[in-house]
């Protein structure tokens, strides 16, 4: 499944490049401002944003969505986000139809825990630009889907590399427009010891000048 188009997963890092209307991508922050405003953590206007949002849930056991899992089968990634507890209101509010019942999600299948079965990514995007709004993590345990990771701080997308778990999420800092974006972070994460802990994180700078490649800057 490749969310509405059924081309290759959007990028990220591909897509924060390209030129993109100011106004789409307000309209997709607005409800992360107000966040800002009551001790949240979502994307802001100005300033940077922050890496807050991402989140690796407590160990499976806990309380998250279950829905049957079968190792051969696809999920329906749209009721597996609308069920999950753990899943933001507003990003649920945001999952709608963009196209008839096309639902603007992403979903990759591969192996991030080690489990008998497929470990689902999902990312949920608007229509149109394919913003990245939430992305998040399921793992098969005890037959039902549950969510052991998720980021929701906007524009964020997450992909499997080689065995880890790949999120992107643009920055801002202070004085950056919403439609310029000064960079990105890029944070890959292993699954240890029953939950995905950060492996290293890798932060591009993007160049002010149209068509400009970033330029990759480690943290230190």
């Amino acid at each position: 499944m490749r969310g509405l188009t059924g081309t290759g997963p959007m990028r990220v890092r591909r897509t924060a490049q390209a030129a993109t209307t100011a106004t789409s991508v307000l309209v997709t922050l607005t409800f992360f401002v107000a966040a800002c405003g009551t001790g949240g953590t979502g994307a802001r206007d100005e300033g940077p944003a922050h890496a807050d949002s991402v989140a690796s849930p407590p160990a499976p056991t806990d309380t998250g969505s279950k829905t049957p899992v079968s190792a051969a089968r696809r999920v329906d990634a749209v009721r597996l986000i609308k069920d999950d507890p753990l899943v933001s209101a507003e990003v649920k509010r945001l999952l709608k139809p963009c196209v008839a019942d096309e639902y603007p999600v992403d979903v990759s299948y591969g192996s991030l825990t080690g489990g008998a079965a497929n470990d689902v990514v999902v990312n949920v995007l608007t229509c149109g630009d394919a913003v990245g709004v939430g992305s998040y993590v399921y793992r098969d345990q005890d037959g039902a889907y549950v969510n052991v990771f998720k980021a929701e701080e906007p524009p964020v997308y997450a992909e499997i590399d080689r065995g880890d778990l790949v999120v992107t999420m643009q920055v801002y800092d202070r004085g950056d427009p919403v439609s310029s974006p000064s960079g990105e972070n890029v944070i890959t994460y292993r699954w240890t010891a029953g939950r995905f802990t950060e492996e290293f994180r890798t932060h591009n700078d993007y160049g002010k000048v149209s068509g400009t490649e970033p330029t990759p800057v480690p943290d230190s």
